[in-house]
């Protein structure tokens, strides 16, 4: 996608009541963005009509200084958005990415929980990224505090690669001691937004950013979570998007839990050796997502 397109598609995302969900499908229909922009316009009530230079020359300014500090971005007219995530319903017409993209990322796992841990969950979270990445797995997680920290710290303590996908814009931080973080994950490894920059956290956007974790990943792993959490709920769609879920034992103490460890598709496991067996098996069967 050219950079005039880009400016165009954010232009176009910025106007009132677009649905996003329709801009991807009318994307990947039409092929182009003024192609898309001009079928979906009838089914949105006319809310875009033709792209007018005044929308698209500022916009073009900006997506110039953010690629000047290390901020790309990529629609699904293009090849390097996730292969992962071109596969589920809630896919973003747009990433905005800082750091580097990896194949690898293909076999990677979700590893999330609460944002108020106890000591066993943060151990838990360590060692399970520790022992994924020294496996050459990818550890994906959502930049929250609690689980999530403690995953993707560990994971760069291994010398892994670790992805962290956030709920706010690229050039945002939430929670703002997640900043030095934040900015190494994007020195060694990606970080990943679906929202436009400047963008603030709602009450709406880390449940789409649960998706999208999801979606970028192969399989999530549950180490703690109450039943009214982020993590139960990317438990929910990775299940409805096709992906393995593994539950830690520890969470069987949880009603949700043991109803979730009897569905297909769920298994309980102990430790990141249990996880890389259990994605074996997936590798095995044809009927799932393969890894290799």
């Amino acid at each position: 996608m050219t950079r005039e397109e880009q400016a165009a598609l954010v232009a176009w995302l910025r106007r009132p009541g677009v649905v996003w969900s329709t801009v991807t499908d009318q994307l990947e229909q039409q092929g182009s963005v003024r192609a898309a922009a001009a079928a979906a316009a009838p089914a949105q009530g006319a809310l875009f009509g033709e792209l007018e230079q005044d929308d698209v020359q500022p916009v073009t300014a900006e997506l110039e200084r953010m690629e000047h500090n290390g901020i790309r971005m990529v629609s699904v007219l293009d090849p390097e958005y996730p292969s992962n995530l071109r596969m589920i319903h809630q896919r973003p017409p747009v990433l905005f990415m800082r750091g580097t993209g990896d194949a690898r990322d293909a076999t990677s796992v979700a590893v999330v929980g609460t944002r108020q841990p106890t000591s066993h969950g943060v151990e838990q979270a360590q060692r399970l990224a520790t022992g994924l990445v020294a496996r050459g797995i990818p550890v994906i997680s959502g930049l929250a505090a609690g689980i999530d920290s403690a995953a993707h710290t560990a994971a760069l303590a291994a010398r892994g690669r670790t992805v962290a996908v956030i709920g706010t814009g690229i050039d945002r931080v939430y929670p703002q001691q997640n900043a030095d973080l934040q900015n190494e994950i994007a020195a060694k490894g990606l970080v990943i937004s679906q929202f436009l920059p400047g963008s603030s956290p709602t009450k709406v956007s880390f449940p789409m950013r649960n998706a999208v974790m999801s979606g970028y990943a192969l399989a999530t792993v549950v180490v703690e979570a109450a039943y009214r959490s982020g993590a139960r709920m990317q438990a929910r769609l990775a299940l409805q998007h096709g992906r393995h879920v593994f539950l830690m034992r520890s969470l069987l103490q949880h009603d949700w839990a043991r109803d979730y460890a009897q569905r297909p598709g769920v298994t309980v496991v102990d430790n990141a050796d249990d996880v890389f067996d259990g994605l074996q098996r997936l590798a095995s069967e044809p009927t799932e997502l393969v890894w290799a």
